[in-house]
């Protein structure tokens, strides 16, 4: 058969039409990207440098001085630190990888006239000096632990889901890291004759295990790394007496001196924070000191009735390995049995009184009505409670809740259906006290982006103290109610000028093949349910720089609770594309001009991204009406 010429023709013709409407594209590329470029600085920016330049074209070294003092209200005592502000912000300048910026020579504001509009906006952009948010520790540490809320992780050491992922001491490293203050470990015996007879794992499901000499080994090296306040490791303890006392043999030999195990039986009122600085603290349910009589009536009841744990109910214990997903339930049962019946396992009261020694903040009994697992006693403890049971309680029993958690703590796990490693909404347990509302860190998504925003408070340190409304006690036994209308407190108002930073941190075709992104500016709300809202910029069009000169305003009635989430995407004819993500503790908010770093999905903070945004804080007249 012969060729068709026409067809050829035609197929050459249409690879041509190609060519050319991709050169065009990439011209509309470029063009764009060249008047993205260009954009005016917003008029507040502009109306700013004119007031404290004073009409001029730059802004010397004392009209600076009066921008950061007056304007940002920022504490700056006179010219030396502002000399050590210039002479950072010289060396950041010329450091910068900024393509709009990198050949440009910043002026010496002491030899010439000063900054250029140009300059300043640089400047403000620039979060080592104009932070959303104080980095230095300035709540009051020196209260009842019970009266913060800690930074705590859920099954600290998997590193996935929670049925077939494996376990390793890296998610705990990377935890302490961030400055997670409350790490979890479930210790159960090991089958294997490893040295220590000690696994953790998630008991009865398919993970995998790692030696706790391993764990504890990480926690010593990585407690203090982040912040220097104390760790406090939660053990869900699965542990047979000679287990207990191996464990404790262990915690004395790694931690040394670092453990905090105070001579009291146990405490009538939590230490400070401030006290326990480069301290680590056990938490747990003391050990049942046993007579052989106790043991063996025990064993005959079954091991399903020995220590109640504090997590839900998985299933039956697997073995150390998951290469043997097929053994016979029954025989696990009986192996269990037989394990429980040995008189090996009759506790030695010494041993026993070592792994009790090493105990600080008591687990309390999880059995009973919520009433009685919530009424005071003159030793404090620890109580958990899963998601769904704080739920609850906190339709039946919300005051009694918050008086627990006045002088106890309250820990709020998540549900067993999070097989993923999802989160809940932590304020389900901040709203009544709960001081750790227990995360899956490797579960990324929004709630946990709320965490990381809520710990990114008072510096950072894993530790913010509640708030007073939620601690105080007053004459007729009234506590906060978050479900009661309340009056509004506080005016918020945030403006979102413009983002920089994405052209360094993303390829030109990230977000779209043929054009600069389409960027807009998700801002919201999350807190009491009366407080939450959402709003929203409009699209910037191909754009790598965009400039929106937005302003928000929200009502809040319990601001001190209250989280600013702020996200950027690409809007697209599908799924819209994620471009960065903050939030920041509306409490701990500074005025004025601030830049905003943002973060990719996992918490990570992107390189070069960031936002200038200015927040303006009003309090009504009616702050003193009660919130009770």
């Amino acid at each position: 058969m012969k060729p068709d010429k026409h067809r050829g023709s035609f197929t050459k013709g249409r690879v041509r039409m190609k060519i050319e409407s991709f050169k065009i594209k990439m011209l509309n590329f470029l063009t764009k990207r060249e008047k993205a470029c260009k954009a005016e600085h917003p008029l507040d920016l502009k109306e700013a440098f004119s007031k404290f330049a004073r009409g001029g074209s730059q802004m010397n070294k004392d009209q600076l001085l009066r921008f950061i003092v007056e304007h940002q209200g920022d504490n700056i005592s006179g010219e030396e630190d502002l000399d050590k502000i210039v002479e950072s912000f010289l060396v950041a300048r010329s450091c910068s990888s900024s393509s709009r910026t990198r050949s440009a020579r910043f002026p010496d504001v002491y030899s010439k006239q000063g900054l250029t509009l140009n300059d300043f906006v640089d400047f403000l952009l620039l979060h080592d000096f104009n932070a959303a948010l104080n980095d230095k520790v300035h709540h009051d540490m020196n209260a009842p632990m019970s009266h913060y809320f800690m930074y705590t992780g859920h099954n600290s050491y998997l590193t996935g889901n929670q049925f077939t992922s494996e376990s390793s001491d890296e998610p705990i490293i990377e935890a302490l890291k961030q400055g997670v203050r409350v790490i979890e470990l479930d210790l159960w015996p090991s089958k294997s004759s490893t040295k220590d007879g000690i696994k953790v794992v998630h008991g009865r499901t398919f993970t995998t295990p790692v030696a706790v000499r391993t764990c504890l080994k990480s926690i010593k090296k990585y407690a203090f790394y982040k912040s220097d306040y104390p760790v406090i490791l939660t053990l869900e303890d699965h542990l047979k007496p000679k287990h207990q006392d191996k464990f404790a043999e262990m915690a004395f030999e790694i931690f040394g001196e670092m453990l905090y195990c105070p001579q009291t039986e146990s405490l009538t009122e939590f230490p400070s924070p401030e006290s326990l600085k480069k301290r680590i603290i056990i938490s747990t349910k003391p050990p049942k000191e046993l007579q052989q009589s106790d043991s063996i009536s025990k064993s005959k009841a079954g091991p399903n009735e020995c220590e109640t744990p504090d997590e839900e109910f998985w299933g039956l214990e697997l073995s150390d390995s998951v290469s043997k997903p097929t053994e016979d339930k029954g025989n696990a049962r009986d192996a269990d049995q037989e394990n429980i019946n040995t008189s090996n396992n009759i506790p030695n009261k010494q041993g026993v009184l070592r792994y009790k020694h090493l105990i600080t903040i008591h687990g309390g009994k999880t059995k009973g009505s919520i009433k009685d697992q919530l009424k005071d006693d003159t030793k404090v403890k620890r109580l958990s409670l899963s998601e769904k049971k704080l739920k609850s309680a906190s339709e039946s029993h919300g005051a009694d809740l918050i008086r627990f958690t006045q002088k106890n703590i309250l820990r709020v796990y998540p549900k067993g259906e999070r097989v993923k490693s999802s989160n809940f909404r932590p304020h389900l347990g901040w709203m009544y006290g709960a001081q750790m509302v227990a995360f899956n860190m490797q579960g990324h998504g929004k709630s946990l982006r709320l965490m990381q925003g809520m710990f990114r408070a008072n510096g950072g340190c894993g530790y913010v103290k509640k708030p007073e409304f939620i601690i105080r006690t007053l004459p007729h036994d009234e506590v906060f109610d978050p479900k009661k209308q309340l009056p509004v407190k506080e005016i918020l108002r945030v403006k979102v000028y413009k983002g920089d930073g994405w052209n360094l941190d993303f390829s030109p075709t990230h977000f779209d093949r043929f054009s600069p992104p389409d960027f807009y500016t998700k801002v919201c709300i999350v807190g009491v349910p009366a407080d939450c809202v959402k709003k929203k910029t409009k699209v910037n069009m191909d754009t790598w720089y965009p400039v929106w000169d937005e302003e928000f305003k929200f009502e809040l009635r319990v601001p001190e609770l209250a989280l600013l989430r702020i996200e950027v995407k690409d809007k697209d004819k599908g799924k819209d594309d994620f471009a960065g993500q903050t939030c920041l503790p509306v409490s701990e908010l500074r005025q004025g001009f601030r830049s905003a770093p943002l973060f990719d999905p996992k918490g990570k903070k992107l390189k070069s991204v960031k936002l200038l945004m200015r927040f303006k804080i009003e309090t009504l007249n009616n702050s003193s009406i009660s919130l009770i």
